[in-house]
């Protein structure tokens, strides 16, 4: 690869300033708020977020997934249980997320521990997507090596096929996950890197939320 200077790749942000007093109380909320703000703006897949989590000799791992539902308890993603992600959550449940719009030059990391959701919950949202996601899930052993594009096509083809007539079985390997925060940072670009950062985080009670401003 050719040599290249990214020193220079850089722009200013203008974005208006982020106060304290402008904060929901509750970063749920405030969460809310963003993301309805990200979801009215021209931003491509405003709902995926960056997913670290670490693996049993420490090393992390990060990928870009999709947020599907928030609740009071937390941020709700699917996934294959069996793939690694899925084995480096039930090595360590600890994970960071990771949300970046930079068309509205603002970022939001949520911290905490993953919890699988009910096989219920699951159950109701493999039965909404469309029927090819549906074969997907069912004809793909994530993250384990594959010979060809060809044996994955074949048997999503085979079950395509096998369930013509009937409903996709939910498979027992795939479902979802909820990220149960006890840290939430919002940041947002500002003039000469005086970015403004404010942390959440839980009181002894985890009834409320402490809001403390960071240098950036």
């Amino acid at each position: 690869m050719p040599n290249r200077d990214y020193q220079n790749e850089r722009r200013d942000y203008s974005a208006p300033g982020l106060s304290k007093t402008q904060l929901n109380a509750v970063p749920f909320i405030q969460f809310s708020q963003w993301m309805k703000e990200a979801l009215a703006s021209p931003i491509t897949d405003a709902t995926a977020m960056s997913l670290a989590t670490v693996d049993c000799s420490g090393q992390p791992h990060n990928r870009i997934v999709l947020l599907k539902e928030t609740t009071a308890n937390g941020f709700i993603f699917y996934t294959h249980y069996d793939s690694a992600k899925g084995d480096e959550i039930q090595h360590n449940p600890k994970a960071a997320l990771l949300f970046f719009w930079p068309e509205l030059d603002r970022q939001i990391r949520i911290e905490g521990e993953l919890i699988k959701v009910s096989k219920a919950t699951s159950q109701a949202y493999f039965e909404s997507r469309p029927r090819d996601s549906q074969l997907a899930a069912l004809s793909s052993v994530q993250s384990k090596e594959v010979s060809s594009r060809k044996t994955l096509e074949s048997t999503f083809a085979q079950n395509a096929e096998k369930y013509q007539d009937q409903p996709i079985p939910h498979p027992e390997y795939w479902g979802g996950y909820c990220l149960r925060p006890n840290k939430f940072e919002f940041w947002q670009g500002r003039p000469n890197r005086l970015h403004d950062r404010f942390i959440y985080t839980p009181n002894e009670n985890a009834t409320q939320w402490s809001i403390q401003r960071l240098s950036p």
